[in-house]
């Protein structure tokens, strides 16, 4: 029985601005506080996993097989600390001028973000867990704004410019 896997044909449709938002967490347990404190014995969790996030980004066609190589115009990474629930959340944008979305690019970039996360803070605690790893918008194409059923949470300040009125 054969397989029948290809790439979908994007070469008819308009270039249109695209951008994608998502979201996820990390449970950190023990080890919350040297994350917080920037203190880790590999270095400091949040800065490097911003930029491990847009380096996933960048990389996610060569990850995931049928997904299309873009040009990226933008991708962007915060991390916020959640004391109460001694976790990190991270959220990664990621936009284009082109013809597919770049919801992979944006939900890849947060599981890389993730996952140095866990790397760097495992030597403090192996009962680590990533959770809750969706989208939460996308806009352009002929699909135009999607937005997340359970709604958008309240962002960090680096995307104010998407909460309050949808934009598309």
């Amino acid at each position: 029985m054969g397989s029948n896997y290809f790439m979908n044909d994007v070469g008819g449709k308009p270039i249109t601005h695209r951008s994608a938002l998502a979201m996820g967490r990390i449970r950190l347990g023990s080890a919350y506080e040297h994350v917080a404190a920037r203190s880790l014995p590999k270095g400091d969790a949040l800065t490097l996993a911003e930029v491990a996030g847009v380096m996933g980004a960048k990389r996610t066609s060569d990850l995931l097989p049928l997904c299309h190589p873009i040009g990226l115009d933008q991708v962007a990474l915060a991390v916020v600390l959640d004391g109460p629930q001694r976790s990190a959340v991270v959220y990664a944008e990621a936009i284009t001028q082109g013809r597919t979305g770049v919801e992979m690019e944006a939900l890849t970039a947060v599981q890389v973000a993730l996952l140095t996360i866990w790397d760097l803070a495992k030597p403090l605690d192996s009962a680590l867990a990533i959770e809750g790893v969706r989208l939460l918008r996308k806009s352009g194409g002929k699909s135009g704004l999607w937005l997340h059923p359970e709604g958008i949470p309240p962002l960090p300040e680096r995307f104010a410019h998407l909460q309050g009125a949808p934009r598309g």
